[in-house]
């Protein structure tokens, strides 16, 4: 067989990927007759159609989803290869990426008793978004937020930390509640602070017996770490999971207004990509074997403080 057309090959798998010719054009900064031309190229080769035109439409035919599927799969191990061969003689940082919360309330407190066990093990850590893929070809680990684990070719995943949510205010704020019980109906009027929309507050309330269909008000905050900086400085009332605010309840400066709680279902995941050499396949293992010791050590001292108490 004559040598493989490889621009009409990552051309096609362009097409195929992102679902119109127009679209392939912008992702491979070429023209859209450019790609005309290269997929024409690629069928004349093949002596086989792959799309079918339908006016404006092109539709993938069952051979030509197939074999997009394999180029996608060859294209993403020849670019891991690649990387592979070219950080092979380099000695390269273990790539961790966290969302805030995670980040800022459970990692980089602990950071230093990782470096004192694996001094030789050089870290960087940058922020996932929340909801946002992460490439997993420059991040060997991440912490995630989800209803579920994440499935992902390749990609490994163990629940991590409970995602279950309670309200919680400073304890000037607390106060002015007074003395008496706490009833869910008593706690808007606080200030209810949001995170990321009022779905969070609707669902509470409404499991605390005190669901409402008025428009719930109040500032709304995109990142965890603000919503957590507002509530600590009295500003209002947040929905914060306890696996992230331990020490704020422990320590006083948080207070939780009721253990009714919201996110039960979801979980704080580890996820583990493919290593990018043997090498870090050992700091790999290394660091979940830390991160997972860790979790475990403040869950131990957490059971036996409260049971002290009792």
């Amino acid at each position: 067989m004559a040598t493989l057309p490889l621009t009409a090959l990552r051309t096609f798998e362009a097409v195929a990927r992102t679902g119109s010719f127009q679209a392939a054009a912008k992702a491979l900064f070429v023209s859209q007759s450019a790609i005309s031309h290269q997929i024409r190229h690629l069928e004349d080769w093949l002596d086989q159609r792959l799309f079918e035109r339908k006016g404006n439409c092109t539709l993938l035919l069952p051979h030509g989803e197939e074999l997009a599927q394999t180029l996608t799969q060859s294209f993403a191990d020849m670019e891991a290869a690649c990387q592979r061969a070219r950080l092979s003689g380099a000695q390269q940082p273990l790539i961790i990426a966290a969302i805030p919360s995670v980040a800022m309330c459970w990692l980089i407190p602990r950071l230093s008793d990782f470096h004192a066990a694996h001094p030789e093990v050089d870290l960087r850590i940058v922020y996932a978004l929340h909801g946002g893929d992460i490439d997993f070809r420059d991040v060997h680990i991440a912490f995630v937020f989800a209803d579920r684990g994440p499935t992902l070719p390749g990609v490994s995943s163990q629940p991590f930390l409970p995602g279950a949510s309670v309200p919680v205010c400073s304890p000037a704020l607390f106060d002015r509640l007074g003395p008496a019980p706490k009833h869910p109906a008593d706690i808007p009027k606080l200030g209810l602070l949001h995170d990321g929309d009022a779905s969070g507050w609707q669902k509470w309330l409404g499991q605390a017996g005190h669901e409402t269909r008025q428009t719930l008000a109040g500032p709304v905050y995109e990142d965890f770490n603000m919503l957590r900086a507002a509530a600590l400085s009295g500003q209002g009332v947040a929905l914060c999971a306890k696996a992230m605010i331990r020490p704020d309840l422990d320590t006083g400066r948080l207070v939780a207004l009721s253990e009714c709680t919201v996110l039960d279902d979801h979980d704080y995941y580890l996820l583990t990509g493919p290593a990018a050499t043997n090498m870090m396949a050992g700091q790999v293992r290394a660091f979940c074997d830390w991160a997972l010791a860790a979790r475990d050590l403040s869950a131990s001292s957490l059971r036996i403080s409260r049971s002290a108490a009792d």
